[in-house]
């Protein structure tokens, strides 16, 4: 028998609770949802994207997706054109003004939330996680 406070799905889900709770408490300034802010990353570092690819490179299904780039459309934080070789996929493009100037702020929103998160430990052990992590997944 494992107790609880052994077992690595419980481990896992805590450690996601807490990452997730210090990124969403900096991403409140401006109104994004971690995982929002996880698709203007994924523009930042390749702007003009479909958004199947973005699900695919986030590991979101498509309704999922659709629904963040409404929200983000809605707040003129991206912009959404039709594919000129395939009508029935859409390119997604972050605004230049926000390209320019929000992304940068995401980003250290970010860098902070994970220094909060991984505080406890010395720079090997974040390596190690990291690795261990992407491993997982």
């Amino acid at each position: 028998m494992i107790p609880y406070r052994e077992c690595i799905v419980f481990l896992l889900a805590k450690g996601n609770q807490k990452a997730h709770r210090n990124l969403k408490n900096r991403l409140k300034a401006y109104h994004l949802t971690p995982v929002q802010a996880l698709v203007l990353g994924a523009l930042e570092e390749e702007n003009g994207i479909t958004a199947s690819e973005i699900g695919k490179r986030l590991g979101l299904d498509n309704a999922t997706v659709s629904g963040v780039l409404d929200r983000l459309s809605e707040s003129s934080w991206i912009i959404r054109e039709n594919d000129e070789n395939d009508r029935r996929a859409q390119r997604v493009y972050l605004p230049e003004k926000t390209e320019k100037t929000m992304v940068s702020k995401l980003y250290e929103a970010r860098r902070e939330a994970n220094e909060e998160t991984l505080q406890n430990l010395s720079p090997e052990e974040r390596m190690l996680l990291k690795r261990l992590l992407r491993d997982l997944v």
